[in-house]
């Protein structure tokens, strides 16, 4: 009078184990993906600023002055500045900016809008943008420990983010 029974499936206690190691997983993972993301958005914005000082140089020695220039984030339209009557640069109208002004393959999928302005001269003033220029590459999501990535052509790079004076490294490795 014993039957024997076939026990097909698994026990709740089973499933619950699998659920537990797998959101044990993934609380790992997601964090450890996430910074690498941002790791790379951030190299991607560190090529893109030293390619558009490379730019600015090569424009520089063209026409004898840096090329000012502002981006809107939400429509990546670049603004020229006008060049300031204290500079013998022309050239440059509102209209026309020669440069590249978003870090990545194409607009639509950015991580950055690059700009470029004049370099502060250390004193809280700026200097002429015929004679030093920094470009800016500015986050279009969020990143607070390094927020904006900024190159000026005579070397000098820094960031505005939470790591500009924890982790520097992390600017710029």
């Amino acid at each position: 009078m014993n039957r024997k029974t076939n026990q097909r499936g698994f026990t709740l206690i089973e499933l619950m184990v699998v659920v537990a190691v797998i959101g044990i997983l993934a609380a790992v993972a997601y964090p450890a993906y996430t910074d690498s993301i941002l790791k790379g958005r951030r190299a991607q914005a560190r090529a893109a600023l030293a390619e558009l000082v490379q730019q600015q140089e090569r424009y520089m020695t063209q026409r004898n002055c840096y090329a000012g220039f502002t981006t809107n984030s939400s429509t990546g339209a670049a603004t020229a500045a006008a060049p300031s009557p204290s500079s013998a640069c022309g050239g440059v109208t509102p209209s026309s900016v020669p440069f590249k002004t978003f870090a990545g393959d194409n607009l639509a999928n950015a991580s950055y809008i690059l700009s470029a302005t004049n370099c502060p001269d250390g004193s809280g003033g700026t200097l002429s943008i015929a004679t030093c220029v920094k470009a800016v590459a500015t986050p279009i999501r969020s990143d607070p420990a390094v927020n904006v990535l900024e190159l000026t052509t005579s070397g000098s790079k820094t960031c505005t983010g939470s790591a500009a004076s924890s982790n520097p490294r992390l600017c710029w490795p």
